[in-house]
């Protein structure tokens, strides 16, 4: 029976005329935010995506009119794909593994992908989270989705939510910050930025931020690092979880910080967290504080990351005893 692995991730617009119906699609997840009832959910979001549309162009205009999460994704596939091959075929494996990616807002969608897999003849599909720290906005929004679309298809499944603190992908953060510290001539200050969430989330028993924690309690064990964690990309008028990357930056900027390597804690891949909010709004809001700040590279396809993914997969096959 043939298995293939399935990628799951955000997704984002290839075009700047893809923006404002990708924001559409965002906010019209109830598991990201509820816009009232259930019925005004969509018109909501159409609202939103409207009043939002042009300023979220111009932020996709200045990192190159686009997201590249796509490509990004797709490159991990095939380096996961082929570290897969060595691993599979030690097994004994019959085939090799094929990996698909599939997006939760934007092409390829998640049922596209469900689609294809089925028609190039998979019959059981392990679904891979690309979120490390687990919550139900991101991950849990991607799994129920994919559970949606795969009940339709005479297809075994299995899911991946959480690897927070997988070894391999510890080792590959702590290669990142290393590299990045590097670049400073006196240690600077390691300051992780997450993705926020509302605070209800966690009130409700969310465990990303818990989980987020962990991620950096694991990476701060083999690191000797003066570090601290602030929450960014924070939306509407609710409140999220604190510190914001904002105030924390004016919050070291006042300590006397002038060195300081940001870390995306929570992104396995460059988008536009990281290529505007990160590299652009934050550190332009840095240098006006005096601070100089530089930006740890994100994993992408770093060797050690793919290698985390490999062995991520290989185990959890082995569990299903699909190998």
């Amino acid at each position: 029976m043939t298995t293939g692995i399935l990628l799951l991730n955000l997704g984002g617009p290839d075009s700047l005329g893809a923006v404002r119906p990708f924001l559409f699609n965002l906010f019209s997840d109830r598991d990201i935010i509820r816009l009232g009832p259930g019925p005004l959910q969509k018109p909501l979001a159409a609202l939103i995506a409207a009043l939002r549309g042009r300023k979220t162009r111009e932020y996709y205009r200045l990192i190159g009119g686009k997201s590249p999460l796509l490509e990004i994704t797709q490159a991990q596939a095939d380096a996961l794909e082929e570290a897969l091959k060595p691993l599979v075929s030690r097994e004994g494996a019959a085939r090799p593994l094929k990996v698909y990616v599939g997006m939760r807002y934007w092409k390829p969608f998640i049922e596209t992908a469900v689609a294809r897999m089925h028609s190039d003849g998979v019959r059981r599909v392990l679904a891979l989270s690309l979120y490390p720290q687990y919550s139900v906005a991101t991950t849990g929004s991607s799994v129920r989705r994919f559970k949606d679309v795969v009940s339709g298809f005479p297809m075994d499944h299995v899911c991946m939510t959480s690897w927070f603190d997988h070894p391999l992908y510890i080792e590959a953060l702590a290669e990142r910050i290393r590299e990045g510290l590097a670049w400073f001539e006196k240690p600077p200050v390691v300051l992780f930025s997450a993705h926020s969430l509302p605070q209800k989330f966690i009130d409700e028993g969310d465990p990303y931020a818990k989980e987020t924690e962990g991620t950096i309690a694991a990476v701060t064990r083999k690191l000797d690092i003066d570090w601290r964690l602030s929450y960014q990309s924070k939306t509407g008028p609710v409140k999220w979880l604190e510190p914001t990357t904002e105030h924390m930056l004016r919050e070291l900027a006042g300590q006397g910080v002038k060195d300081l390597l940001v870390v995306p804690i929570s992104f396995v891949s460059d988008h536009i967290e990281t290529l505007y909010e990160i590299d652009i709004l934050y550190k332009e809001m840095a240098a006006g504080l005096g601070v100089t700040l530089k930006r740890a590279r994100s994993l992408n396809t770093s060797e050690r990351f793919v290698r985390a993914l490999a062995d991520m997969v290989v185990n959890a096959l082995q569990r299903e005893k699909w190998l």
